[in-house]
């Protein structure tokens, strides 16, 4: 079983960049596609970005491609999403996730383990 933690988050003003990280442990990282999602107060969790298991693949959310940049590290068991000209609708809790399957989704259900989240709260 693979445990993720999230860091990284924290206070930023509009225009910043930012990049939080998700780091694993218990289970063989490269074994698993890693996924992003977040989750803003009042709304359902949203998928952000995915990668596969040896980071050739990546998906991106629609809405987010150009400033979000996915990225894992399968020596130092970490996966990483990169935040550029973040507005306050970014702001939010930050999810990463793992998947058995190596079949790329955007579907939360699809996910088979789960971190802690990490807040990004962007000020205007």
């Amino acid at each position: 079983q693979v445990q993720l933690v999230e860091a990284g988050g924290g206070l930023v003003q509009a225009g910043d960049s930012l990049a939080i990280d998700c780091t694993a442990s218990g289970g063989s990282f490269s074994n698993y596609n890693l996924g992003w999602f977040r989750q803003a107060p009042g709304k359902e969790r949203e998928f952000v970005a995915a990668i596969s298991r040896g980071g050739s693949t990546k998906q991106y959310a629609e809405s987010l491609k150009g400033r979000f940049t996915i990225s894992r590290d399968n020596i130092r068991n970490t996966v990483t999403l990169q935040m550029t000209s973040l507005k306050p609708e970014d702001t939010a809790v930050y999810y990463c996730a793992a998947r058995r399957v190596p079949i790329m989704t955007t579907q939360a259900t699809a996910y088979d383990y789960w971190g802690q989240g990490t807040q990004v709260t962007v000020s205007s």
